[in-house]
């Protein structure tokens, strides 16, 4: 299937990076692969269109995606979690008014939301819903 978006992923687990890549090129996305808020933030600011944004709420060393969440929305990018911390984080997670694909999910299935999510024009609106199984 012929995706043709741009993809910006943020997560710091290298092995879940490189699945959702692979994943997200098997669908003929352009992924733009970053491992903390401020590569990701950088390459939010360059000349690129980013279509949707696929983030990992704890980012490690106390770290989390909020400041790229709210530029992405600043922006207009839709964007979705991908998070194995809704315990922890649950009020943060709830604040940032996005869809949450909870881990351990498929990599395919995480892109397939992004792309849902994106071709919906869904910026979150209903609050913490569920995206993929």
């Amino acid at each position: 299937m012929n995706e043709n978006l741009t993809v910006l992923i943020l997560e710091d687990e290298p092995l879940i990076l490189l699945d959702l890549e692979f994943a997200g090129e098997d669908r003929d996305c352009r992924i733009v692969s970053t491992r903390n808020c401020s590569d990701a933030l950088a390459r939010l600011s360059e000349d690129i269109d980013f279509d949707v944004a696929i983030l990992d709420v704890s980012l490690g060393k106390g770290e989390t995606c909020v400041p790229v969440a709210r530029e992405l929305t600043n922006q207009g990018i839709p964007f979705l979690l991908h998070t194995g911390d809704l315990n922890r984080h649950q009020e943060r997670v709830r604040n940032l008014n996005a869809p949450i694909v909870p881990k351990p999910a498929a990599s395919d299935a995480v892109i397939a939301a992004a792309i849902a999510l994106c071709k919906d024009g869904d910026k979150g609106d209903d609050r913490m819903r569920y995206a993929a199984g």
